[in-house]
C-alpha cells in the first residue's frame, strides 16, 4: 500500500489518472471539534491491477500541496466518482475551492437501479463487487500518526472496491437509460450553494413552532451570531450554545450580563466574554427590527388542505411505481410531497423531469379522477375511470 507525503508523488499520480476514464475518490476526516470537517486521508484509485493503481494521499504527514489533486479533481475528462460524495465535496470546496466535475454518486445511482434507499458501500461491496469490508476500523481517530496497516487496509477499500460498483452501476445505467436521471440528481452535488452556509439563514434550521415574528427576530440575529462565531473560530455552533439554549435566550431576551447568569440552558462559557457580548447583542438587535421586517414561518404545509383518502391512494401508487420501475420511493417523491401533491400543490421535485414521467403524471391524473387503482394478479396498476384520457389521446366527446 503506497502512502504519498509529497507533492511530487502525488502529482505523479494524478497525472497517471488522466490517462484513464475515471478515479475512484474517498476521504477520511474528523469533524466532532470543529465547524469545517478535518481532512486526515485521502484515498484515490484508477481502473487497473497494477498494485500502485490505488494510493493513499497524507496530507497530515510530510509536506503536501494538494493543488495537484484539486487539478485533477477539476479535469473535465475524467469522471470522479464517490460514494455517498456530499461531505467529501464539501471538504474539497472548503480547503481548496474546487467542485469534482464531471461527478458520479454511486449511492444516488444504486437508488436508481433499484438498491433500496441510501444503500450503504458495504451493502454495494457485498452484492456487486462480492467482498466484504473490514469494518474493525471504521471508528477510528484519522488524525493519530502512523497509521496501522489494518487502518491503510480499511482506508483503500473505499476506492479499490468502488471501481468495480461504479462500472456494474454505469452498465446498468446505460442499458435502462437512466444516465439522465443520476445526471439530475447530482446536479445539486456539484451547486456551489450546497455547500455555503449563510449566518443570515442560519436561523432556519431551527426547529420552533412559535409563530411570533418578534420571537423569530431574535431566534434569527442568535443564530446569525452563533453561526458566524463559529466559523470564524472554526469551532462546532454547539460549543457556542446549543439550540435548546438559543430558544430559551430568544424567550427570556436578556438585556444585561446579570439576565444572562439567570439562564439555565446556557454553557458556563457562555456567560462572559465575547459569546455573552454577542448573545446580548442579538437580542438588541432581534428586539430593534421593525415589525414589518421580522421573519415568519413558512406554515403553509401545516395549512394544507389534505385530503387523506387521496394521499393513502398516491401512495399506493408510489409504491406501485417504485416496484415497476425498481427505484427507491424516497427518490421518487417523500411523504410529505404527497402529502402536498393531494391538497393541490404543483411546483414539487415529484412532478418534475425524470419523476414527472415515472410517477408524477399519473399522480396528477389520480387527483383528477382520470385514473383509479386496482389488483392485477400480485400488483396494483393504475385503470383508466373514464373520466380523462392518457396523455396523448383524445377525452371523450373529442376529435383525434
Amino acid at each position: 500500500m503506497k502512502t504519498i507525503t509529497t507533492t511530487e508523488e502525488l502529482a505523479a499520480f494524478c497525472e497517471r489518472a488522466r490517462a484513464h476514464p475515471f478515479v475512484t475518490v474517498d476521504t477520511e476526516f474528523l469533524r466532532e471539534r470543529s465547524y469545517y470537517a478535518k481532512l486526515c486521508l485521502i484515498q484515490l484509485a484508477i481502473p487497473s491491477d497494477a498494485p500502485d493503481s490505488a494510493v493513499l494521499v497524507d496530507p497530515i504527514a510530510g509536506e503536501l500541496d494538494l493543488a495537484p489533486l484539486y487539478e485533477l479533481l477539476a479535469d473535465p475528462a475524467v469522471v470522479k466518482v464517490f460514494h455517498a460524495a456530499r461531505q467529501d465535496i464539501e471538504i474539497f470546496y472548503t480547503e481548496g475551492g474546487v467542485i469534482p466535475r464531471p461527478l458520479f454518486d454511486t449511492q444516488v445511482a444504486a437508488m436508481v437501479c433499484g438498491f433500496g434507499e441510501q444503500v450503504g458501500y458495504e451493502t454495494l461491496v457485498k452484492k456487486i463487487a462480492r467482498a466484504q469490508v473490514d469494518k474493525t476500523s471504521r471508528f477510528t481517530d484519522w488524525l493519530h500518526r502512523p497509521l496501522t496497516e489494518a487502518q491503510k487496509a480499511y482506508a483503500l477499500a473505499d476506492v479499490t472496491h468502488l471501481r468495480d460498483i461504479y462500472l456494474e452501476l454505469s452498465r446498468r445505467l446505460d442499458e435502462t437509460g437512466r444516465r439522465p436521471w443520476v445526471e439530475e440528481e447530482i446536479a445539486a452535488l456539484t451547486d456551489p450553494a450546497t455547500y455555503v452556509i449563510e449566518p443570515s439563514e442560519a436561523w432556519r434550521r431551527i426547529r420552533t413552532r412559535t409563530n411570533s415574528g418578534r420571537f423569530l427576530a431574535v431566534v434569527r440575529e442568535l443564530a446569525r451570531f452563533r453561526e458566524a462565531y463559529a466559523q470564524s473560530r472554526n469551532i462546532p455552533r454547539n460549543r457556542v450554545f446549543k439550540d435548546d439554549a438559543l430558544l430559551e435566550l430568544a424567550s427570556t431576551r436578556p438585556r444585561s450580563l446579570k439576565d444572562l447568569s439567570r439562564a439555565r440552558l446556557l454553557l458556563r462559557d457562555a456567560r462572559r466574554g465575547e459569546i455573552a457580548e454577542g448573545i446580548l447583542a442579538a437580542v438588541e438587535a432581534g428586539l430593534s427590527v421593525p415589525p414589518e421586517e421580522c421573519p415568519k414561518l413558512d406554515n403553509g404545509r401545516e395549512r394544507l388542505q389534505v385530503n387523506p383518502a387521496i394521499a393513502d391512494m398516491l401512495r399506493v401508487l408510489l409504491k406501485a411505481k417504485a416496484d415497476e420501475y425498481g427505484v427507491a420511493q424516497k427518490l421518487i417523491a417523500t411523504a410529505s410531497e404527497l402529502d402536498e401533491i393531494a391538497a393541490g400543490r404543483r411546483n414539487l421535485p415529484a412532478l418534475k423531469g425524470w419523476r414527472r414521467e415515472v410517477f408524477g403524471e399519473d399522480a396528477l391524473r389520480l387527483c383528477r379522477g382520470e385514473i383509479g387503482l386496482a389488483v392485477k394478479g400480485c400488483k396494483v396498476v393504475p385503470v383508466e375511470t373514464g373520466n380523462g384520457a392518457r396523455k396523448g389521446q383524445p377525452k371523450r366527446g373529442e376529435s383525434s
